[in-house]
């Protein structure tokens, strides 16, 4: 059975800074995929980054490119997104997901998800 948990949002002050933590039980290599995705209130979900497991290679998009890392512990089973520099518009529900497909080049069918963890940021 697979499981994600997430870890480590808050609120802080514009120009803040959090660090998320996923940790992650029973995946196996077919879940080639992980990633980080967030859904504010009254707006659809979307992707924030993602990272091929077996390279490490990471994929960013554009709103939080320079500014939030992900990254890997595969000793630990354990997603990170470090996130800097944040502004208001990041507050958001955000999840942990893992799937198996394309990651960083295409589609990816993101068949698991954390139940989330809240980042507000003030102004």
């Amino acid at each position: 059975q697979v499981q994600l948990v997430e870890s480590g949002g808050g609120s802080v002050q514009a120009g803040g800074s959090l660090r998320l933590s996923c940790v992650a039980s029973g995946l196996t290599a077919s879940s080639n995929c992980m990633g980080w995705f967030r859904q504010a209130p009254g707006r659809e979900r979307e992707g924030v980054a993602r990272i091929l497991r077996g390279s490490g290679l990471t994929y960013y998009d554009d709103a939080v490119k320079g500014r939030f890392t992900i990254s890997q512990d595969n000793a630990k089973n354990t997603l990170y997104l470090q996130m800097n520099s944040l502004k208001p518009e990041d507050t958001a529900m955000y999840y942990c997901a893992a799937g198996r497909g394309f990651c960083i080049a295409g589609r990816t069918d993101f068949g698991y998800w954390g139940q989330g963890t809240q980042v507000t940021v003030s102004s």
